[in-house]
């Protein structure tokens, strides 16, 4: 049975360049499932042959399964829209990753894909920084990301955003497999001197 998701989307945030921000809601599903698809297209096609492209997208991008993932109260998705058009998104959630310090406190950054003509634009910090503040909303916890071992640019950004590579792993594109690096930031990190957390303002003891 269908339900609604239990944390209803905040309103939407003012970003640079006229973009706005959303959390992403149940009746998202079709336009994240159909964005995340063209912007992974966008950005790897090149990289893989058409069937495992075709592999991937289905199963990685099925509506039905994002439906699930939106309903979840585990994990949220941000859709980035500029005059009116999706542009961007991300999703996170507890964390997946294949390493043995992963535990059940830990949040990952799963996917952040803009379209091409979007790429470079400076609006990923923006997104990126939602992300985060959401998964620290109720106390630091350790972030993880995985990401394409070979795309530097993203791995530059996540070094200055505090994460450094902890381990490895094989992510398949149908029948290829990609080196994908695990990065990781602690909790501590993320910890300001002094800051109340939600669950100290309802625990002050």
């Amino acid at each position: 049975m269908a339900h609604p998701n239990p944390n209803p989307a905040p309103a939407a945030r003012p970003a640079a360049s006229g973009a706005v921000i959303r959390r992403a809601g149940e009746t998202d599903a079709p336009l994240l499932a159909t964005l995340g698809a063209r912007t992974f297209r966008e950005t790897f096609a090149h990289l893989y042959p058409p069937e495992d492209l075709a592999a991937f997208l289905a199963q990685a991008y099925d509506p039905g399964r994002t439906r699930l993932d939106l309903i979840d109260p585990a994990q949220a998705a941000w859709i980035m829209e500029q005059g009116g058009e999706a542009i961007g998104y991300a999703q996170a959630g507890p964390c997946g990753l294949p390493h043995p310090e992963v535990t059940s406190a830990c949040g990952e950054l799963k996917r952040i894909y803009f379209l091409k003509g979007a790429q470079g634009s400076g609006l990923g910090g923006r997104l990126f920084a939602e992300v985060m503040e959401w998964l620290q909303s109720a106390g630091p916890r350790t972030v993880w990301i995985g990401v394409w071992s070979e795309n530097f640019g993203a791995r530059r950004f996540y070094e200055r955003q505090g994460f450094h590579k902890v381990g490895e792993y094989g992510f398949h594109v149908g029948a290829t497999v990609d080196l994908e690096f695990i990065l990781r930031r602690p909790a501590e990190s993320f910890a300001r001197p002094g800051a109340q957390t939600e669950r100290d303002r309802h625990n002050p003891a």
